[in-house]
């Protein structure tokens, strides 16, 4: 089911780096960019964590936290956080539950062959916990900037 707009964000909670639980209860009162992404440390997805992560201060000023979530284990995500500096959270949905939750676990193709993966997507979380905004199928170059903007439009 497609996410809408002015909905409550689905709940979910998973484990993250850092030692961390993140919720969406937890996460209340500030807002929120949930990217989905394939695959730690390929190119697409260490090229948008790269941006999201030249923007984090900005996102900081704007209230705004920022949480990548894959399929990857922990393990996984602390290895790609430490080669590439990240100071965000990863999230890990081994499960899958989040990921179908929010629309992102889908049929792929690739060379005629079909298989299940992450389709990149973004989505912005106002502090209620509502879908202020979503990008699917998402582009990465000039991508963490216009979710940035979405962001700081939110206001304070």
């Amino acid at each position: 089911m497609p996410l809408t707009i002015g909905t409550k964000a689905p709940a979910f909670s998973l484990p993250a780096t850092d030692g961390r639980e993140i919720s969406l209860d937890g996460l209340k009162g500030r807002k929120v960019v949930l990217y989905f992404y394939p695959k730690d440390d390929t190119s697409g997805c260490t090229l948008e964590a790269q941006n999201f992560q030249a923007l984090r201060n900005e996102f900081a000023a704007a209230g705004t936290e920022i949480i990548g979530v894959s399929p990857d284990p922990l393990k996984s995500h602390d290895k790609f956080r430490a080669k590439y500096g990240l100071d965000f959270a990863l999230a890990s949905d081994e499960a899958k539950t989040m990921l179908n939750a929010y629309g992102v676990w889908v049929e792929k193709s690739m060379y005629g062959r079909r298989y299940m993966g992450v389709e990149r997507t973004t989505v912005l979380i106002d502090r209620e916990g509502n879908i202020a905004q979503v990008w699917n199928k998402v582009k990465v170059p000039g991508h963490a900037l216009e979710v940035l903007k979405a962001a700081k439009s939110l206001g304070e």
